[in-house]
C-alpha cells in the first residue's frame, strides 16, 4: 500500500523551463477570424478600394498593412510595435500565409500613401460586409429587425486626448482635460447589433453637430430602401438643419432638446401623471423655434424630486424634453432615450478595448485610416457574434478577446495538412466551437 503523504509534508516537484518549444501560439482564436475575413474576400476588396500600387521593388502593398493592422487590434495591440510583436507569432504567420511581416516603421510608410478619398472608400467597405453578414444573418434565421424594417441609429462625439504637436489635433470641448488638443470622432451605432455603422474621424475644434447632415446623408447612400432610419442623439444634436433634412428623407428622429429657458416653457404646458409611476408626470404638445419654418411634436416629463416647505409648499421638478417624429407617449419617449445610455458604453468599449483612436502618428489622414481600421476590427468581432449567436452576443470585446481570442495550441504537420492543436479541457470550450463552425460554414453569396 502506498505511503500517502501528510498535508505538510507535500513538496512541488522540480521544473526546468527551455525555450526550444516550436509552432507554440497565444493567440488560436484567430484562426476563424481569418477564416471569416477570408470569406468576406476581405483582402480583395480592401485592393478594390485603395487603389495604391507601390514600387516594383516594395514587398508590402497597403492591403498587408491594413490586414496586419486590424488582426493585431484583434488580438489586442494597443501600439504600431505591438501590432507588429503579435505578427511575431510563427503560427500566426502561417495561419495567414505569410513569410515575413513588415517592421512597424514600413507599416507607417505604407498608410502615408492613404489620401482622403481611400478612407471614404475604406468606409464603403465597412457597409458592404456589412451588407453580406446582414443577408446571411436574416438568410440562417437571425431574427434582425434593423434589416427588415425601423433601425434606431445612435449618434454620438467622442473626445480623444493627444500629446505633442499631431495634425488636426485641436483644443476643443474637453470634459476631462480642460485645454488639452484632442480629435473628436463623429460615430453611429447600430442600437439592435451594437456594430459602428458609419464614423468621422474629426479634428478636435469641430462641435458635436459639426457636419451632422453631411453625416447623415452618408449614412443613407449605405442604406437599403426598405429600411427607415431612426436617429436618436443628445442636445448637441438639436438643429433645425437637422431636423429639415430628416424628414425630407422620411427618416424618423428622438433628440433631446436644448432652449434657453427651457423650464420656463414646460413649467406652462399641461401636465397629466403617468399611470403606475409614482411622482411621474408627462406632456404633449406643439412648438416652433425661432429659426423653424413649422412647428414639430414636443414630449415632454418631469419627476418630481422634493417639495420646499414655506408660506407655501412648492414642489421642485427635474425635466426631461424632447423633439420627436415617433408614435411614442412622452414616458416612452424618455424610456426610449434613456436606452441611449449603452451607446456611451459602446463608445468606450470601441476606445479602450478596440483602442479606436489611440493608435496615432503625426499625420492626420494616417490616424484616420488608422481609426477606420480600429472600426474594421471591432465590427468583424460584432458581426461573428451576431452569426454565431448564443452568449457571445452579448459579450464584450475584452470578454471575446479572453475567452476566444487568446487560446494556447500548438500547429503541427500530418497528412499534408496543417493542424493546430487546442487544449483538451479550457473554459468555453463549447462557445470557441460555435464560434469556429460558424466561420468554417458560413458562406457569403
Amino acid at each position: 500500500m502506498k505511503n500517502i503523504p501528510q498535508e505538510g509534508t507535500r513538496k512541488q516537484p522540480k521544473i526546468k523551463t527551455k525555450m526550444d518549444g516550436k509552432g507554440l501560439t497565444v493567440h488560436a482564436g484567430l484562426l476563424p477570424v481569418l477564416t471569416f475575413m477570408e470569406k468576406l474576400l476581405f483582402r480583395k476588396r480592401v485592393q478594390e478600394a485603395v487603389h495604391k500600387e507601390r514600387g516594383a521593388n516594395a514587398q508590402y502593398q497597403v492591403v498587408d498593412a491594413v490586414e496586419m493592422i486590424v488582426i493585431g487590434l484583434i488580438a489586442g495591440a494597443t501600439s504600431m510595435v505591438q501590432i507588429v510583436k503579435a505578427w511575431a507569432d510563427e503560427v500566426l504567420k502561417k495561419m495567414a500565409g505569410w513569410k515575413e511581416v513588415p517592421v512597424d516603421t514600413t507599416v507607417g510608410r505604407i498608410l502615408k500613401l492613404v489620401t482622403q478619398g481611400d478612407i471614404v472608400e475604406l468606409t464603403g467597405i465597412i457597409h458592404r460586409f456589412r451588407g453580406q453578414v446582414w443577408k446571411r444573418a436574416v438568410r440562417s434565421g437571425h431574427k434582425l429587425r434593423s434589416a427588415l424594417g425601423d433601425m434606431w441609429i445612435d449618434v454620438d462625439s467622442t473626445v480623444d486626448g493627444v500629446y505633442g504637436n499631431q495634425q488636426g489635433a485641436d483644443v476643443g470641448y474637453n470634459s476631462r482635460k480642460k485645454g488639452q488638443k484632442s480629435y473628436r470622432p463623429l460615430i453611429a451605432f447600430v442600437a439592435e447589433t451594437k456594430e459602428i455603422w458609419h464614423s468621422w474621424f474629426r479634428c478636435g475644434s469641430a462641435y458635436t453637430s459639426n457636419g451632422i447632415v453631411e453625416f447623415m446623408k452618408e449614412c443613407m447612400v449605405y442604406m437599403k430602401k426598405r429600411v427607415r432610419i431612426i436617429f436618436r442623439g443628445d442636445s448637441g444634436f438639436f438643429s433645425g438643419e437637422l431636423l429639415d433634412y430628416l424628414e425630407s428623407v422620411s427618416a424618423g428622429y428622438l433628440i433631446k432638446v436644448k432652449l434657453k429657458d427651457l423650464e420656463g416653457l414646460l413649467e406652462g404646458q399641461k401636465w397629466e401623471a403617468v399611470e403606475g409611476d409614482a411622482g411621474w408626470e408627462q406632456a404633449d404638445f406643439m412648438y416652433q423655434c425661432t429659426a423653424w419654418n413649422c412647428a414639430r411634436r414636443f414630449v415632454a416629463a418631469r419627476k418630481l424630486i422634493k417639495i420646499e416647505r414655506g408660506l407655501f409648499p412648492i414642489p421642485v421638478y427635474e425635466y426631461f424634453c424632447y423633439v420627436t417624429t415617433e408614435r411614442l407617449s412622452p414616458i416612452e419617449a424618455h424610456r426610449s432615450y434613456g436606452k441611449r445610455a449603452t451607446c456611451e458604453t459602446w463608445i468606450e468599449e470601441c476606445k479602450s478595448q478596440m483602442n479606436a483612436g489611440h493608435l496615432r502618428t503625426s499625420e492626420f489622414f494616417v490616424n484616420a485610416a488608422l481609426f477606420q481600421c480600429a472600426v474594421l476590427a471591432y465590427n468583424f468581432l460584432k458581426w461573428m457574434a451576431l452569426l454565431t449567436g448564443g452568449a457571445i452576443q452579448q459579450w464584450e470585446i475584452k470578454t471575446m478577446r479572453l475567452w476566444l481570442i487568446r487560446v494556447a495550441g500548438k500547429l503541427t504537420k500530418g497528412s499534408r495538412q496543417l493542424i493546430l492543436k487546442l487544449p483538451e479541457k479550457f473554459l468555453h470550450q463549447e462557445d470557441w466551437r460555435a464560434w469556429e463552425g460558424m466561420s468554417l460554414s458560413v458562406e457569403f453569396g
